[in-house]
């Protein structure tokens, strides 16, 4: 299991150094969700905040964007050094182009499911795909209970395409990470999770070693 610290977690005041220190205490990846304000009913941070704290880490950049025009705003993302960028089946870009231009721009090229849109709408992109991310809260903002019943979605993409990453996102803790990993769920998001407990390095730790325990 590969985890994904969630910066909306972390104190922003000195986001560099919280990059830093989800790094030295084994994050996998950092993930950076990216909201407009319309798409999702919260506003975040856009791509020169990604371009600010890119330096504080080596470790991949999962950039997570909750907006209705991701393919327009792809150039910026790729500039600030997202490796992996995550776009909405529901958002108002073409899939398939917004697919290749990530591609195109050298990154990994992954999409997003809210939890009421139907699995099967990204079964025509899977072989172009890096990885799937299945929300398993409405996205939007940090803290919410996680819906079980989404790990129907991951089953279901590992039945079509083992070798595909399948990412969840919402409500990890060590009570939900071992449901994700007997679903056969490859990356965790988590945020108050490892940003909240006073040891990060052992709340990572003891992540994996719940996901690792089925």
């Amino acid at each position: 299991m590969m985890i994904a610290p969630s910066v909306l977690s972390s104190d922003f005041s000195k986001l560099g150094d919280e990059v830093k220190r989800m790094d030295a205490c084994g994050a996998d990846w950092i993930h950076l969700d990216v909201m407009d304000g319309h798409f999702v009913p919260n506003l975040t941070f856009g791509a020169p905040v990604i371009k600010a704290v890119r330096p504080f880490t080596d470790k991949p950049f999962d950039v997570h964007l909750m907006i209705d025009e991701p393919l327009r705003y792809l150039p910026d993302f790729l500039e600030a050094g997202a490796d992996i960028i995550s776009f909405h089946i529901e958002s108002q870009s073409n899939a398939a182009e917004t697919i290749a231009a990530i591609k195109a721009g050298g990154a990994k090229a992954a999409v997003a499911l809210k939890p009421g849109t139907p699995v099967e709408e990204v079964f025509p992109y899977l072989d172009d795909l890096y990885m799937v991310l299945v929300m398993t809260v409405e996205p939007g903002f940090g803290g919410q209970s996680f819906m079980i019943d989404m790990m129907e979605k991951v089953r279901a993409l590992k039945a079509k395409k083992p070798e595909l990453l399948v990412q969840v996102d919402g409500g990890i803790h060590l009570g939900t990470i071992s449901t994700a990993a007997k679903a056969g769920v490859d990356v965790c998001v988590a945020g108050t999770s490892v940003f909240k407990p006073s040891d990060a390095k052992q709340a990572i730790e003891d992540l994996k070693a719940a996901a690792e325990s089925i």
